[in-house]
């Protein structure tokens, strides 16, 4: 597609969502090129996509949560990094709000919506956005690098920095080794003078976390060698009970996701006794976004990268994922 002029251009390469399946969502994901290459209206900007993220948030898409089937086709991703008709490298801001859109903190905002819900997202070869919902890229990140940053290192970095309330030397368990968010999680926590442990189901995944950074890795529900100051949480059911035993009194669970369920016990008695403190997070600001991708430029911080894919190829990505086979973000270059 390189040297296209948009305005000529009357399809372009699109993923969409078509259907929904819960058991095997993959089999609702169309890839097509008959997209129409799409015109931003009055305050929105035009963004030729460059490379684009694949999340969890996607595979939730094609088992109908945050869709309805009217809504379909809808063209998926959430995350992704380009060109605005301007020649500025810009990443877009996944988070838009509703009748304020672009004014606030939209990550607050109760009609909040990402994108590929309300409106179609990122795994495309153009995409239109408010304009409020485009930032600079800076120099030091590539493409790639900078589409895994808005939604999971995005989610990782409020927690940490906005939720948690751990200061340098304190210790933080993160659930799960292995998903966008808990690899941004540990590599975020490692670079701001954390002490950083993590779980993980495999000797496998357990050693990539200490090759993140991870101080030490522990098999899920494993009795620890003190107690933390604050869990970075996205497993939820599976991984709760553990959660409130490994942190200390006065500590903080930190929720951004349930991906094996929502419904553990509570155990309230645990919580008031201990005087512990859960927190629920979900993605971030704009100006928490800007602080991101500084901290990653001044740093030299870079998301895990499991693979890079062509857009054409992203069904294998979703397959990737809903197996379970991933340690970081799966990128699609266009």
């Amino acid at each position: 597609m390189v040297g296209k002029d948009p305005d000529t251009m009357a399809h372009v390469l699109a993923v969409r969502a078509i259907s929904f399946d819960a058991a095997e969502p993959v089999r609702g994901l169309q890839v097509a090129d008959d997209a129409p290459t799409p015109e931003p209206p009055a305050g929105w900007k035009r963004v030729r996509i460059r490379a684009a993220a694949l999340n969890r948030h996607d595979i939730f898409s094609l088992q109908g949560v945050g869709l309805r089937a009217e809504e379909l086709p809808r063209v998926l991703g959430c995350d992704g990094a380009g060109v605005d008709d301007e020649g500025n490298d810009v990443v877009v801001h996944a988070v838009l709000g509703d009748a304020e859109i672009g004014r606030g903190d939209a990550v607050n905002d109760p009609r909040r919506s990402l994108l590929s819900e309300r409106y179609d997202g990122t795994f495309a070869e153009y995409l239109v956005v408010p304009a409020a919902n485009v930032v600079a890229k800076p120099a030091e990140l590539t493409f790639e690098e900078a589409a895994c940053l808005p939604t999971a290192w995005l989610t990782a970095f409020r927690m940490l920095f906005k939720n948690s309330a751990t200061r340098p030397g304190d210790t933080v368990l993160v659930q799960g080794a292995g998903g966008g968010v808990s690899t941004a999680a540990i590599t975020l926590a490692r670079a701001a003078g954390l002490r950083v442990w993590a779980t993980s189901r495999t000797p496998e995944k357990r050693a990539r976390a200490i090759e993140l950074g991870a101080h030490a890795a522990f098999e899920p529900g494993a009795r620890l060698p003190e107690r933390v100051d604050a869990v970075l949480e996205s497993v939820g059911q599976s991984t709760w009970a553990h959660s409130l035993r490994a942190v200390r009194p006065g500590g903080v669970i930190v929720v951004c996701g349930a991906t094996s369920g929502d419904a553990p016990s509570a155990e309230l008695a645990r919580v008031f006794y201990q005087q512990l403190r859960v927190v629920g997070s979900t993605m971030g600001s704009r100006q928490e976004l800007l602080q991101l991708l500084s901290f990653c430029a001044l740093t030299g911080v870079r998301p895990a990268i499991d693979r890079v894919l062509p857009l054409t190829e992203a069904a294998d990505g979703f397959a990737a994922m809903w197996r379970g086979e991933l340690f970081g973000k799966v990128v699609f270059a266009v």
